[in-house]
């Protein structure tokens, strides 16, 4: 059977930090599972959020996202990935400003090279605001066809530094499961090798009258 992958995106500004800590463990249980997995961090220099420019939809909708600051090296991993994990750590209640600018300008430009591929979702936070990032989150996966892959809780652990998250003992053993049952999905979906439907032509209504 092929050898799977899946990219790991951390991002934290704090490279090693409580969401590293968390990616680690869906890593370290998707390795044990037999599936490559590679975390890659954004960085903490800002990213550029999407402009609307159109430059990506042109040349028939191949063109090139103008802003060169680690998103389209994503995307050229990507392709040849087969799952997909987003982190976070929680910023009033939602993904920080530099994960969502990566993530508008990636699925935006570069969406079909993840369409039909399983992702998830994490974060991490001191106390509250966990389940509303995810929600945040999941909706760029849901938006491009994507299955989603679960755990026996919700995707987050706590803590404010990582020795903290060593701690979550539940939040740990949720991030385990998340690994194992990405696992189970990626390699049931390759075995059954069944063709992804055949996407209809999108319709977009405008509610303006």
């Amino acid at each position: 059977m092929k050898k799977l992958k899946v990219l790991l995106l951390n991002g934290s500004p704090r490279k090693n930090g409580c969401t590293n800590r968390a990616l680690t463990e869906v890593a370290t249980a998707l390795k044990n599972n037999d599936i490559d997995a590679e975390i890659i961090w954004i960085g903490a220099k800002p990213i550029q959020g999407c402009t609307a420019c159109g430059v990506c939809r042109k040349s028939n909708g191949n063109g090139e996202c103008p802003y060169k600051d680690g998103v389209q090296e994503f995307h050229q991993l990507a392709k040849s990935a087969d799952g997909f994990v987003f982190g976070s750590p929680v910023y009033y209640a939602g993904a920080n400003g530099s994960l969502h600018s990566f993530l508008d300008r990636l699925f935006f430009a570069y969406g079909s090279s993840l369409k039909g591929k399983v992702g998830a979702c994490i974060c991490s936070a001191r106390r509250a605001g966990t389940t509303a990032t995810i929600d945040n989150l999941n909706k760029y996966l849901l938006i491009n066809q994507m299955p989603i892959a679960s755990s026996n809780y919700w995707n987050a652990v706590h803590g404010s530094v990582p020795e903290d998250v060593e701690k979550d003992l539940e939040g740990l053993q949720t991030m385990r499961m998340l690994g194992n049952n990405m696992a189970w999905l990626l390699k049931s979906i390759h075995i059954a090798n069944i063709p992804f439907p055949t996407e209809e032509t999108k319709i977009k209504t405008n509610f303006i009258r």
